[in-house]
């Protein structure tokens, strides 16, 4: 007698991975989960342990005592002007490279330090060693300001909404009005005398002295109105990540967004310059460091780790050149060096820009 075979039921599937729900999300699972934390939490104690360092570290009056809350105070102005440096480049260059889809370019392409560097050689030029002066001050500080963000401004509506509409052509167009006005701050330069050139040299740099009390009521409102604005479109930056076919399909107005997210970032990098001066390679080094360790294309998780890496990485830099090495507060030359380093790893193992 032959033994009847029953059939399995057609969409029975005895494999363990049919009983699991399939799901996908900005984190694949508890062990990722576990290395953000773990990363988030590290990067939260180094930072509060740099500001008590910052604060404390090496102050002559007695703790506790009045003249040691005078210090602290005037320690905190810089450790705010930190803050707010750090959450510039790593919101920025996050969004830009998003918006650029490319995550080696930084918003300095755009020439933003070029321009800086044009407005004071020129005051010192005209003015003498007296023209650095003139430029401190809220005035002169808010119209550095207007005059980036003018220049960016433009650049985006006339290539972004214009006949061409094509970013490659908009970055090109930045990376020769950077060369421009490095060509023409070059110039100026090589008329000055040694003491004015020597007085210049010193507003080139990214230092965290150059900012003063008195701007950060200006623009902390600004930093935070614009970071709030890409914060709310975090979900869009992660769908123009997908491409601009991609996210045209999925119903998005990308050239409005894209030309919306590119002026909150020219606003961000253009207060950041004001306030402290160019700095190249801090954005870069944050957004890299957040892109590895983070591991994940949500925007919502990038942009918090972005700006504690930048934090980390500036107070640090002051913190070495200022109350070790007695050195002031140029940390250019720590992020810079630091930086590029980064970026050349980078771009050699990519192979391409």
């Amino acid at each position: 007698m032959k033994r009847r075979r029953t059939a399995a039921a057609p969409d029975a599937d005895p494999s363990p991975a049919a009983e699991r729900p399939r799901r996908s999300g900005p984190i694949t699972g508890p062990k990722h989960m576990r290395r953000y934390v773990i990363t988030m939490s590290a990067l939260v104690i180094t930072a509060l342990g740099l500001t008590f360092g910052i604060m404390t570290w090496d102050n002559p009056a007695e703790t506790g005592s009045r003249p040691w809350w005078l210090i602290v105070d005037m320690r905190r102005d810089s450790l705010i002007t930190i803050g707010v440096v750090a959450l510039c480049h790593a919101v920025s260059t996050v969004a830009f490279q998003t918006a650029v889809n490319n995550r080696i370019l930084t918003p300095g392409i755009m020439g933003f330090g070029s321009l800086y560097t044009a407005i004071q050689t020129t005051a010192v030029f005209l003015l003498g060693a007296g023209g650095a002066t003139a430029l401190v001050g809220v005035g002169p500080f808010l119209l550095q300001m207007l005059a980036m963000m003018v220049l960016a401004t433009l650049l985006y509506t006339w290539l972004l909404s214009g006949r061409f509409s094509n970013i490659h052509i908009m970055l090109l167009v930045g990376v020769v009005i950077g060369g421009v006005l490095g060509s023409l701050s070059n110039f100026m330069q090589r008329i000055l005398t040694p003491s004015e050139f020597d007085v210049l040299t010193a507003r080139l740099f990214g230092n965290i002295s150059n900012a003063r009390a008195d701007y950060l009521p200006y623009a902390i409102p600004m930093v935070i109105a614009a970071v709030a604005l890409i914060w709310l479109r975090a979900n869009t930056l992660n769908t123009i990540a997908l491409g601009r076919t991609t996210a045209q399909n999925l119903g998005l107005n990308y050239k409005r967004e894209l030309i919306i997210v590119m002026a909150l970032v020219s606003l961000l990098v253009a207060v950041a310059t004001a306030l402290v001066g160019p700095m190249m390679f801090l954005g870069f080094l944050a957004a890299t460091l957040a892109y590895q360790f983070g591991d994940t294309y949500s925007h919502r998780m990038l942009f918090p780790m972005a700006v504690l890496f930048a934090y980390t990485i500036l107070a640090a830099s002051y913190f070495i050149l200022r109350h070790i090495w007695d050195a002031g507060g140029a940390v250019t030359v720590i992020v810079e060096l630091i930086g590029g380093l980064v970026f050349l790893i980078v771009l050699m193992r990519k192979g391409r820009l």
